[in-house]
């Protein structure tokens, strides 16, 4: 039986590897039981068998030699173990070597993962044949899954060989970069190119897309590319007359450089124009690049580049720089003009773990004044609505070990409409963070002498003042101002009478220069001429005052009904500064004839800090702050704890006396008050300004008290109101991720309308296509809305004219008709001036793979439309249709 054994293995052993091991090891039990050296040595003779399987380990016997077995042992056909499972049937077919799995099953070999209703495994071919099966209504289920490392795909039925990794799928659906791939029949080569027979290709998740374009045959190599032959765009099952008579699509992982398709349209001053296309450049993983252009037909054009750079951990950023060469009307025509415009934008942040002790930050905006109103392509509605452009470039470093710090910047600020710019190239400053020389060696601060605390800072200014006409060019050098200013602060505090406390202070300032104003009287021409001198010249101030505060709590108990006690917070403070008179840094000049006519004047007029103060300051401040917050008990029943509700955020009042003015001591008590209501959905914030002095009836101030005129108390000279009411249905709320209620909270632009976003920039964002599914009720359906409101009105009464100098009301919301359709508009009323103000209606209509967008600004400067219809899916985001209509706006 042993030589029968041992003689079918020889003859089997180019069969199943399985088999093979289970009658190798079989045969090692018995030569171990019956020890038979003779049946060993005659067998030895003849037939010798490797007895060490390279699958599985057997110890060697120490008794029975094994010789050298003459015959080579094929290798393994399969590299790996097979595993397989099923929840109702697993069978062993041992005459045709085959296995059966039924329901849920289930094999893994190697980096190969199948699922099915159905497996059969051959283990004469080393084939899988797997397909679904039918449950007990009829359908169609438990459909094969293949997976193989990242790659996944869904079909009806499929065939794979384990050795050679090749298959053939019968209803394949997989899918490659948001693209879903179905087709009839694919066939897998072992080095993952596929091919497949009657394809269609969508970004549709539907049975029945909503679009694909299909082709005959096409070939896949995944996360490389994919080239298709003749293709036709079907939409809703209905074929298209637009075809393609091949394509490319790479499949690359992470960005890939390539062409934008531009946006078409026409104007009325411009022609017909394309706009927004170009190139991208992805150079690598932590910077990209894409220039686009404008191209018009009567000869105006646009360029601009923009990229986005970002080190994980490190920094991130963008960059955006355009230029414009527009035209209006047709050369020869008297209405022909031409102008240019530019703007950089510049962002750049750090990421606050990089580096704890030095950061670097870049908020850049600048450019010409008229480039948001006169753009054919920039419809960024809160910057045209706005008449400034700011930009901060600075970089900060703590010194570790000593209290100092150093931060340097570079800042610019641009009025649009009057086209005025001021620069600070650069602004340094070194702070010296609170230093208490006197405290005790353990740093313990237990009297006034121990807290005293001094702190200093040197800031150095190079400022330039120049205008669009100059700007970038060396005029605007010509009035550069440039300085610096030294600040010493010592400061301490103390305990008085137990409840209140005093603290007295002192500050140093003193101001270089390196060129001042020298006046002459030329009596030739009588008049004052004035030079300037380039010399350093300096100045120094210095002041000291105190302060008194203490805080008064008053409490109101209620014994009855949900509210609990009102408490009210006063903080009163009285504080005293002296500044002594710094005249004597002036200096004098004749401006006549007379030797006598000498007026005063300060050499350090044009410095970038200003020159000294004169006159005498002696003065007393008055500030009263208040606080009221109530405790009211919860509605549910089961919270112990009464809340704790602010009923008035802050009420303030301020004014000051100068004991050392000749007239009119009192300066104008100011007063501000917010509160927060309805759940802090109303914001609502006053302020306002009461002069004690009368005026006499051409408006000018006297110095005689208001009451002591014949009028009140106290004149109200100026007020403002502003209210802002966020308002959103229960479901809206609900549905918003703290994300979301974030960036509308500090959104304070928003009321204003949404930006116009170029084509490209759309189809980008729809690209996060939200995967929660909505469904609308037939019966007490809901409609989610917002609404934002914003209130502002100011009043004016400096001369006794009462007029309302604003009065305006801005609206906003959006509302969701259905699960798909949402409507939104933004517009105002100007109540004083009786018209509305800049107006944008929304309408977006989502249509599962695709996206449907039409913005409408109906009247106004800049009265215009864009309509867009495209797939939401980045890798298709060429296949679209959007038209825009330019504002026709003229450049002079």
């Amino acid at each position: 039986m042993v030589f029968f054994i041992k003689y079918f293995i020889i003859k089997t052993s180019n069969r199943n590897t399985y088999f093979t091991l289970f009658l190798i090891a079989l045969s090692s039990i018995i030569n171990t039981v019956t020890y038979s050296q003779e049946l060993s040595k005659e067998l030895g003779e003849n037939l010798q068998v490797k007895s060490i399987d390279s699958i599985i380990p057997q110890k060697k016997d120490s008794i029975i030699p094994i010789a050298k077995d003459s015959i080579i042992k094929p290798k393994e056909l399969l590299e790996s173990i097979i595993e397989h499972s099923a929840d109702s049937l697993i069978r062993q077919d041992i005459k045709n070597n085959k296995i059966i799995l039924f329901n849920n099953a289930h094999i893994h070999y190697k980096d190969i993962d199948l699922t099915a209703g159905y497996i059969e495994i051959d283990n004469n071919t080393n084939e899988v044949w797997a397909r679904g099966i039918k449950d007990t209504i009829g359908n169609y289920v438990q459909l094969p899954v293949f997976k193989q490392g990242t790659e996944e795909s869904t079909q009806d039925t499929i065939s794979f060989n384990f050795k050679s990794e090749k298959a053939k799928i019968w209803g394949l659906r997989t899918e490659q970069d948001g693209v879903i791939i179905r087709g009839e029949v694919m066939k897998k080569e072992n080095d993952s190119t596929i091919y497949v027979q009657n394809i269609k290709f969508t970004t549709s998740e539907k049975e029945d897309p909503d679009f694909y374009i299909k082709t005959a045959k096409a070939k896949i190599v995944p996360n490389k590319k994919l080239v298709i032959g003749l293709s036709n765009l079907v939409i809703q099952d209905v074929p298209t007359p637009l075809f393609l008579p091949f394509a490319y699509i790479p499949l690359t992982k992470g960005n890939v450089s390539g062409f934008i398709m531009p946006t078409w349209g026409d104007t009325a001053e411009q022609g017909y124009f394309l706009q927004n296309g170009g190139y991208y450049f992805a150079i690598n993983d932590y910077v990209d690049l894409a220039v686009l252009g404008d191209v018009y037909t009567n000869g105006s054009w646009g360029l601009r580049t923009e990229s986005s750079y970002v080190v994980r951990y490190k920094f991130n950023g963008n960059i955006s720089i355009r230029y414009e060469n527009l035209k209006n009307s047709i050369r020869g025509f008297d209405d022909f003009s031409k102008t240019t415009n530019y703007n950089i934008r510049w962002s750049h942040s750090q990421d606050s773990k990089s580096n704890p002790n030095a950061r670097f930050s870049a908020s850049v905006n600048l450019g010409s004044s008229t480039y948001y109103r006169q753009s054919l392509n920039e419809y960024n509605t809160n910057s045209f609505l706005n008449n400034t452009l700011n930009s901060s470039i600075s970089y900060y470093k703590k010194f570790v070990g000593t209290p100092f710090n150093l931060a340097v910047s570079a800042t610019h600020s641009q009025n649009t409409n009057t086209q005025s710019i001021t620069m600070s190239l650069p602004s340094l400053q070194l702070n010296m963070d609170r230093i208490y020389p006197f405290t005790t060696k353990s740093g313990g601060k237990n009297n006034a002498i121990q807290k005293l605390g001094v702190t200093y800072s040197m800031k150095g200014d190079y400022k330039i003042n120049t205008t669009d006409e100059f700007f970038f060019k060396k005029e605007m050098f010509e009035t550069a101002k440039s300085g610096l200013q030294h600040n010493a602060s010592f400061n301490t505090n103390m305990k008085v009478l137990k409840y209140f406390t005093l603290s007295p202070n002192a500050n140093y300032k003193e101001v270089w220069y390196f060129d001042k104003i020298s006046k002459t009287y030329n009596a030739e021409e009588n008049i004052v001429v004035s030079d300037t001198i380039n010399r350093f010249s300096s100045f120094r101030e210095y002041t000291a005052g105190a302060s008194l505060a203490t805080t008064i709590y008053g409490m109101f108990n209620f014994k009855k009904g949900r509210l609990q006690a009102i408490r009210h917070t006063i903080r009163p403070s009285i504080s005293y500064g002296y500044r002594p008179d710094f005249s004597s840094f002036f200096e004098e000049v004749q401006q006549s004839q007379d030797a006598n006519d000498i007026v005063e004047y300060s050499p350090f007029t044009n410095g970038v800090y200003g020159g000294p103060s004169t006159g005498l300051s002696n003065s007393l401040g008055f500030t009263i702050n208040n606080t009221i917050e109530a405790k009211v008990m919860s509605k549910d029943s089961t919270k112990v704890e009464p809340e704790k509700v602010t009923l008035i955020n802050n009420l303030n009042f301020s004014s000051s006396y100068n004991m050392a003015a000749d007239s009119l001591k009192w300066s104008p008590v100011r007063m501000t008050a917010g509160t927060d209501l309805f759940k802090k959905k109303l914001k609502l914030n006053v302020n306002a300004t009461f002069d004690p002095y009368a005026i006499t009836a051409e408006g000018k101030k006297i110095n005689t008290f208001n009451i002591n005129n014949g009028g009140s108390l106290f004149r109200l000279t100026n007020a403002a109101l502003t209210m802002n009411y966020d308002l959103a249905s229960s479901k809206s709320e609900g549905t918003k991720s703290a994300a979301q209620q974030n960036a509308d909270a500090n959104n304070s632009d928003g009321i204003f309308g949404e930006n116009l976003n170029t084509s490209n920039d759309l189809s980008s964002n729809n690209n996060k296509s939200n995967k929660n599914s909505k469904t609308a009720k037939l019966y007490r359906a809901t409609f989610p809305w917002t609404l934002k409101l914003a209130y502002s009105l100011n009043y004016l009464n400096t001369a006794r004219q009462k007029e309302i100098s604003s009065n305006s009301l801005m609206v906003s919301g959006d509302i969701e008709l259905t699960p798909k359709w949402k409507v939104g508009a933004s517009s105002g009323y100007d109540i004083k001036n009786k018209g509305f103000s800049y107006t944008q209606l929304r309408f977006s209509r989502d249509l599962d793979s695709w996206k449907l967008n039409f913005n409408w600004v109906p009247f106004g400067d800049r009265q215009t439309y864009y309509f867009f219809l495209g797939v939401k899916s980045s890798m298709l985001s060429d296949l679209k249709y959007d038209k825009r209509q330019v504002p026709d706006r003229r450049l002079f």
